[in-house]
């Protein structure tokens, strides 16, 4: 049967068994499956991404040219430089270290071939992952199986002597590495260049939330790295993040599709934790309500960070604290997977209950009590005090907004299995 399209005035052939309610849904998939292309606010989506590197980066001016100071002299063949960044989640510590490389790439290109390898600990927290990642980086033909750490770092330093090559090795959250399998890796890394005549075939750079990381390292790590060598990026004031959604809405998105009154309320509401990350996340949830509504501008009212973390806290950030605090966060944790807030007391019992299972000797109340402290300080936890249920007194309730539960809760488990 053929029917005509009253619209178009064009015949479509219709299969024998198909009515005229599957034509017309078959016209509204087409029009569903419209949205997938550009919108009418989005273009390209690829900026929103954290892995995207924009040409420049907003607000670091000082900071980048702070880290070039650290390889000063590399378009020199024997060469090579080293860096430890730290910063807290959302301060660009990633993005830094990506527009460095490809910038001292290109600045030394027909001079010098620089080779450059990210490595994220996190996803790669031994010793052998990381070195396969260097390897992989160098020959993507390089075998994934068969091979000892030291077969391993033979096969890299002769790559990089057989093409003249230089590594800019960038490991990221190392300290989970480092945590795990101690400094060896980097001790190796350090002195790849050692009895070979070839030098300065490998410039370090360690990124990090752990202000404190070098304590992590032994005198000979911290001496061949450099004290002196570190850079800590401070959290990104109000302009600075305006700079950053103005920047990824540029890249973006439609001219003109996005105010200035729109930018400076998504500044407003991620200056508080500082955090770049937040900032374009507001953005990028603010362009999809103006999508979804059919709109071709993103309006102010479409800014709500009620419907996205309050802070940014990642897992990783459990990493850092102490044995205790993280028994303490484990026994939260459990309890408000099914509860919206426990008190202070519960959590204490809940604390002894962990202690007792993992072996551990449960601390004193006052201690407890500052455990608490430090997990509210650093945006884990939640607490408010109101009057007690029972009794006299006030007592003081926890929650916990900024993140899963349950995804703390599994990261802390399997690191005390």
């Amino acid at each position: 049967m053929n029917v005509r399209a009253p619209q178009t005035g064009v015949c479509e052939r219709v299969a024998p068994n198909m009515s005229n309610n599957d034509v017309s849904t078959s016209h509204m998939m087409a029009d569903y499956l419209d949205r997938i292309g550009a919108g009418k606010v989005l273009l390209d989506r690829a900026p929103f991404s954290f892995d995207w590197t924009p040409p420049a980066l907003v607000g670091r001016d000082s900071e980048l040219r702070e880290l070039a100071s650290m390889f000063i002299g590399m378009e020199s063949h024997g060469v090579g430089g080293r860096a430890v960044i730290t910063g807290p989640v959302g301060s660009g510590k990633t993005v830094i270290t990506r527009r460095f490389g490809e910038d001292l790439q290109r600045l030394l290109d027909g001079r010098r071939k620089i080779v450059l390898a990210h490595v994220n600990c996190r996803n790669h927290p031994t010793t052998s992952q990381v070195l396969q990642q260097i390897a992989l980086s160098l020959d993507s033909g390089h075998p994934e199986r068969g091979f000892s750490s030291g077969e391993i770092v033979q096969s890299i330093r002769r790559n990089l002597n057989a093409h003249d090559s230089h590594l800019l090795l960038v490991l990221d959250e190392v300290d989970v590495l480092i945590r795990r399998e101690k400094s060896d890796l980097i001790y190796k890394l350090l002195r790849i260049d050692e009895g070979q005549d070839q030098q300065g075939s490998l410039s370090l750079i360690l990124v990090s939330q752990d202000t404190s990381m070098l304590k992590l390292f032994e005198a000979a790590i911290i001496s061949r790295l450099g004290e002196s060598n570190t850079l800590d990026l401070q959290p990104y004031d109000e302009p600075g993040l305006v700079g950053i959604a103005r920047q990824r809405y540029e890249e973006a998105c439609r001219p003109g599709s996005v105010g200035d009154d729109t930018l400076a309320k998504i500044g407003r509401f991620a200056s508080d934790s500082g955090d770049a990350r937040l900032a374009i996340e507001l953005l990028e949830a603010a362009v999809r309500r103006a999508e979804k509504a059919g709109r071709g501008d993103v309006l102010v009212e479409d800014v709500r960070p009620s419907t996205l973390r309050a802070t940014s806290v990642e897992p990783s950030q459990v990493d850092n604290l102490s044995s205790h605090q993280k028994l303490v966060l484990l026994g939260i944790c459990r309890r408000l997977k099914r509860v919206d807030e426990i008190s202070s007391g519960d959590a204490q019992k809940l604390y002894n209950l962990v202690c007792e299972e993992f072996g551990a000797r449960p601390r004193s109340y006052t201690t407890f009590w500052k455990h608490l402290k430090v997990l509210e300080t650093q945006g884990l936890i939640e607490t408010r005090t109101a009057n007690a249920s029972v009794g006299r007194g006030r007592t003081q309730h926890i929650t916990m907004t900024n993140t899963a539960p349950a995804v703390l809760e599994s990261r802390i488990e399997k690191e005390f299995q």
